[in-house]
């Protein structure tokens, strides 16, 4: 090989990517996928144009033909991406007709194209043929869910019980939702009670939740009530969703009457979800198992119910309990409240707690008060507690006016033991004159 034909080789693969002669490798393009069929994939852009144009002579009549059929196809499917349906339809037949490795794609294509302009028949006609003649196609599934979604435009939805495949039984179930939801119902209900899936009743169950009538919702009470433990969470899951005073009331409910603590948490989380702050509250109070008491404050801390744990907390007589509701106040963002408690909070190791959570808070809301509780407050634990969330806070510049102004040498030991850790300037000019 001599350097002319390095050079030449080199411009011509230079010239093939940015001349306009496309060279990556297409593989089996990508069908539709199961939820709705449509063109997926780019335009004409094969390896084997380059192959023609460079390769040796001698090529066989079958790779010709699978080659035009590729050429054919790239062009088929840009026509179908700028919605040239019909101008498509012609090359599809001269395509169908070559019987290359791309007649099952070009069956599809066609069914697809007339299912487009509104040629609903033929197009089923076309799916018949690629299902009957390419049983082992990879275009198979995807011509069943472009079937279905051609039948169901024509007022034909098909039952979602008689589908095999399951993403086709969610998919005809979808439909008759859309179309007649009172006939859906029933069958959701045998679908749920029946042999299939916990996918399958799983999805079912989500296509009732995006149903506003008071069947769908007596139906996923119903399973929130008891039967498949996974079930039974899911469905709290999208009552808590849905929301609405009957769907609120159907948890208060089935909380009520359960004894497992999952299904409790399961619904005290949707109770947040559905914004119910009262009855999050009454069980902040009065349930008493403490781990379900816990996670009722903790649901109103994400809700930033500030005044219901404010007032949650004068009553409470639990520590630990106080410590979750410290903990709620952080996670909703009311820095006033755990300031207020950080400097007048009687118990010690409150006081801790909510210095540490106020450290865990931005640094603009709540440096000065941690600086200010430091300097005030004469317990060590406090002002190491203070220090701690200075140092969280990554507040170098404030930790270094505490340690200049700090007498007492085991204090200033403490900051600067923090500082020492600390990748920051402020850090580090401190530290550096103590050296000097």
């Amino acid at each position: 090989m001599d350097m002319r034909y390095t050079l030449y080789s080199t411009l011509f693969f230079t010239l093939a990517i940015g001349g306009g002669a496309a060279t990556t490798a297409v593989a089996q393009p990508i069908g539709p996928g199961p939820i709705g069929p449509g063109p997926v994939g780019a335009g004409p852009a094969r390896m084997a144009v380059a192959a023609r144009l460079a390769g040796p002579a001698g090529i066989d009549a079958d790779d010709h033909a699978d080659d035009r059929a590729d050429d054919l196809y790239d062009r088929v499917r840009d026509l179908i991406e700028q919605g040239k349906f019909d101008r498509a339809l012609g090359d599809l037949d001269r395509l169908i007709d070559l019987k290359s490795n791309r007649t099952d794609a070009a069956l599809y294509w066609k069914a697809y194209s007339l299912g487009k302009l509104g040629r609903k028949a033929d197009a089923l006609s076309a799916i018949a043929d690629l299902q009957q003649k390419f049983k082992d196609s990879r275009w198979v599934k995807d011509a069943k869910a472009l079937e279905l979604e051609v039948r169901q435009s024509t007022g034909q939805p098909l039952s979602p019980e008689s589908q095999n495949d399951e993403e086709l039984k969610l998919m005809a179930l979808r439909g008759l939702m859309n179309s007649d939801a009172e006939r859906a119902m029933p069958i959701i209900e045998q679908m749920l009670a029946g042999p299939n899936s916990p996918k399958v009743k799983d999805r079912a169950l989500f296509v009732l939740s995006q149903s506003n009538s008071s069947r769908a919702r007596d139906i996923i009470g119903t399973v929130a009530k008891g039967g498949n433990p996974d079930l039974q969470l899911r469905a709290i899951k999208y009552l808590g969703i849905m929301g609405g005073n009957d769907n609120r009331q159907i948890l208060a409910d089935v909380y009520r009457a359960s004894t497992d603590s999952a299904v409790k948490r399961s619904i005290i989380r949707s109770f947040m979800v559905s914004g119910d702050r009262a009855r999050l509250l009454g069980l902040a109070k009065g349930e008493t198992a403490p781990e379900l008491r816990g996670e009722a404050v903790q649901q109103l801390g994400v809700m930033g119910a500030h005044a219901e744990l404010a007032e949650l907390y004068t009553t409470e007589t639990s520590v630990d309990v106080k410590k979750r509701i410290l903990q709620a106040m952080f996670v909703g963002g009311n820095a006033d409240k755990l300031i207020e408690l950080a400097k007048t909070e009687k118990d010690p190791s409150l006081r801790r707690t909510a210095v540490r959570n106020l450290g865990l808070m931005g640094s603009s809301k709540t440096a000065e008060a941690i600086k200010a509780i430091y300097q005030s407050d004469a317990t060590p634990e406090i002002r190491k507690e203070a220090i701690n969330a200075l140092f969280l806070q990554n507040n170098a510049k404030t930790l270094v006016e505490l340690a200049r102004a700090e007498k007492d040498p085991q204090m200033k030991k403490e900051i600067v033991s923090k500082l020492s850790i600390m990748h920051s300037k402020d850090a580090t000019d401190y530290l550096l004159e103590l050296l000097k």
